[in-house]
């Protein structure tokens, strides 16, 4: 089964994307920030990741850099 990682600060788009995908058979994880999207790729290997850009902290492009790098 393909895994997909959602990271997303907002709580309706996690929602939405979550119903989403796993209605088309898609086992879903997520994170509500950029570091926890940073641990749980490192953690969970996913498929694909859904990165939300504008994210307080550490932002999308922050986390999808360091998640490339394989650094946590």
């Amino acid at each position: 089964m393909t895994k997909v990682l959602v990271v997303d600060d907002s709580p309706t788009e996690i929602f939405h994307f979550k119903d989403l995908l796993e209605s088309l058979g898609y086992k879903v994880i997520t994170a509500e920030n950029g570091r926890d999207g940073v641990a749980m790729a490192t953690a969970e290997q996913p498929d694909v990741v859904l990165m939300d850009i504008v994210m307080p902290d550490m932002n999308g492009f922050q986390a999808t850099r360091q998640i490339c790098r394989g650094a946590t």
